[in-house]
């Protein structure tokens, strides 16, 4: 029987998998899902635990990429056939999740129907193993090590920065790290993304533009640049009226 760990690159997984090397436990394959979204310093990252356990991770690719299901693919039901594009994933349909992690995760766990598959879910999020159902990951048997070990988020975290791994300062910038336009990301990070990585917002913008329906429901992203330069604009003379004093 293998014992395989999904590994997504973040925090929690990066954690579990540093342990259970450590404890000796058995990894016979490591799995990537890669959107194709990620930011460049997660690629980094996956590079840098490759380096670091003298391992390579598995790299699953999805069979379409994230721009063919936002703007290609062609709808065959429900109440948009025949549009043009899911446009941007949202909370009732999460499109994003299903085609390019979901699917591709469950196609790679047919061809070993008999392995054990180790998720990094931390002891914050332990209400998450009950909806992983066997049928969701595409085995028999699936392990939540974190859980077990009475670890959360923040254990995580520190454990890997005490490892000397840091994903170039993204967790000092974003609170979750997923895909780079993600448009179930909050506020803060939206503005993170504005700040820290220019081009990607640029980018972010382009593909608002071209997707038959907008990033955030309560404003378009124009809005919310002039927000974000009025509050800059703010800060800076917040900044001088307290230097001139």
């Amino acid at each position: 029987m293998k014992h395989i760990v999904s590994f997504s690159g973040g925090k929690d997984s990066t954690a579990m998998l540093l342990i259970m090397l450590e404890k000796g436990m058995r990894v016979d394959e490591i799995i990537f899902c890669d959107t194709g979204m990620e930011f460049p310093g997660m690629y980094k990252h996956i590079e840098q635990v490759e380096e670091r356990i003298c391992r390579k991770i598995t790299r699953l690719i999805p069979e379409k990429s994230f721009s063919y299901w936002m703007f290609e693919h062609v709808k065959q039901k429900g109440m948009n056939v025949g549009h043009q594009g899911y446009g941007w994933p949202t909370p009732r349909g999460r499109w994003c999740t299903d085609r390019l992690k979901v699917r591709p995760t469950k196609k790679y766990m047919k061809k070993n129907k008999n392995a054990t598959l180790y998720l990094g879910i931390a002891l914050d999020e332990e209400e998450r193993t009950l909806a992983k159902t066997k049928e969701s990951v595409g085995c028999e048997k699936v392990a939540y090590p974190l859980v077990k070990w009475g670890m959360t988020e923040k254990d995580c975290l520190e454990l890997c920065y005490k490892e000397g791994l840091d994903w170039g300062g993204l967790y000092e910038q974003f609170r979750r790290v997923s895909c780079w336009c993600c448009p179930l990301q909050p506020r803060s990070s939206l503005k993170a993304l504005r700040d820290y990585h220019p081009m990607l917002w640029d980018k972010l913008i382009e593909m608002d533009k071209l997707s038959p329906n907008e990033l955030q429901s309560h404003a378009s992203l124009p809005e919310i640049e002039n927000r974000f330069q009025a509050e800059d604009n703010q800060t800076t003379i917040f900044d001088y009226e307290g230097m001139s004093r």
